[in-house]
């Protein structure tokens, strides 16, 4: 039986980035052979060095929502905070609400003297509620106006510039998290990686905050996953099936991007097609891979299913000696942090 603590590792609590590093592609990058275990430590402009023509570059181009909401409860003024998790149709949402028990069914929450207000009409577990909006205009526009950034809580810093929590690429609004692999890649770097012959694919997924949990059960095969939406393009689909016909490689930008590939194959007989939908795929040991054949990934949270899904690619002790190395060079860890490209 694998156990939640077989992913533990020991993190030094000054080791986590709490700002973004000025230019985003020096970050640093350490390149891991998963065959031979075998580590190289270089910057993320050195990421070009690792593609070849032929390849596919896939990259998650969901963007970041500001979706943490600061109101006050009508009748009693009390402060509520939201965290948009998940639009379930319409102006429905499953939230995060702070703190969750003043915010029984039927309450009202206004965000901004009567602009957006927000009707609990169902309670979920983990203070997790269902809620429906009422607003005028677009709500994109009115979420722009009066929500915040959601950054990770171990994140203690302010951010001077909410652009550096999304990708150079981010287009499709929806996450509440970044898919922080993609936040190394500059416009230059993509256009020098397109010029050597790899093609750019993107894909979407929306981010939610369970991808980020804990895993609190013993036995991982207990820990329950979060669904997240997905979608891949004809154009996309075609991309990528000539590449593999081919014989180039398929590179994944972060574990999302990851997800959103082996969920397609996983539901078409190993075929990469082009369709959307909901997945809460789990990837840990044992699980066979079907169509990424290298990634760029960040480094995670001990005992998550981010560390449980890399070790499934590289096999358990050799990542866990990688991130080992890193922490004794010093690399910084999560969400503004370094990278590992693993081969």
């Amino acid at each position: 039986m694998l156990t939640t603590e077989d992913f533990d590792y020991d993190l030094p609590e000054e080791l986590i980035a709490q700002t973004p590093i000025e230019q985003r592609d020096t970050s640093r990058l350490l390149v891991l052979d998963h065959q031979t275990g075998e580590l190289l430590d270089q910057h993320f402009y050195n990421i070009i060095d690792q593609l070849h023509a032929g390849d596919a570059l896939v990259m998650n181009d969901s963007r970041v929502m500001p979706a943490r909401l600061h109101g006050l409860k009508e009748g009693t003024g009390a402060h509520i905070e939201l965290l948009l998790l998940k639009n379930i149709v319409g102006d429905k949402w499953e939230v995060l609400a702070k703190p969750a028990k003043k915010v029984p069914v039927g309450s009202v929450i206004d965000f901004g003297d009567g602009a957006l207000k927000a009707t609990v009409t169902k309670e979920l577990d983990f203070g997790g509620r269902e809620i429906t909006f009422s607003y005028e205009g677009i709500f994109l526009e009115v979420l722009e106006a009066l929500g915040e950034m959601p950054l990770p809580p171990y994140i203690k810093e302010k951010l001077d510039d909410p652009e550096r929590y999304q990708t150079v690429y981010a287009k499709e609004m929806g996450s509440a998290a970044a898919p922080t692999a993609g936040l190394h890649w500059t416009k230059d770097l993509l256009a020098k990686v397109q010029a050597k012959g790899v093609k750019l694919v993107y894909l979407t997924l929306h981010v939610g905050l369970g991808t980020f949990r804990p895993v609190s059960e013993e036995n991982i095969l207990d820990h329950e996953m979060h669904s997240e939406f997905y979608s891949l393009s004809e154009d996309a689909a075609r991309t990528l099936n000539e590449v593999k016909q081919n014989g180039g490689r398929i590179v994944a930008t972060g574990t999302t991007s990851i997800r959103t590939l082996e969920t397609i194959a996983t539901r078409n007989d190993g075929k990469i097609v082009a369709e959307s939908g909901w997945t809460d795929i789990f990837i840990y040991p044992g699980y066979e891979w079907k169509v990424v054949d290298a990634f760029i990934t960040n480094f995670h949270l001990p005992k998550s299913t981010l560390v449980m899904l890399v070790a499934s690619f590289t096999g358990r002790e050799t990542i866990l000696n990688a991130y080992k190395h890193a922490v004794q060079e010093k690399y910084r860890f999560f969400s503004f942090g370094d990278a590992m490209f693993i081969k």
